[in-house]
């Protein structure tokens, strides 16, 4: 199952938020793609993915932020 979460423009906690909630319904063997806009969404995503075990991949797509997460 792959998700995808568009948070650009979003503010924290925001994207955290957004992604928190995914993360939390999310099968064994998901992916959530997350798009956000502020390196301030970037880490703190990235923070609290991997403080649960995700893999974390981050990469950029013009002035997008784009975090793909994999349970």
């Amino acid at each position: 199952m792959e998700k995808e979460i568009d948070a650009r423009g979003l503010l924290c906690p925001e994207p955290l938020l957004l992604a928190k909630n995914e993360m939390d319904q999310m099968p064994q063997g998901g992916t959530i793609k997350v798009l956000v806009s502020t390196q301030a969404a970037r880490e703190n995503i990235t923070r609290l993915a991997e403080s649960r075990g995700w893999a974390v991949e981050v990469c950029s797509e013009g002035e997008d932020i784009v975090i793909v997460l994999k349970k």
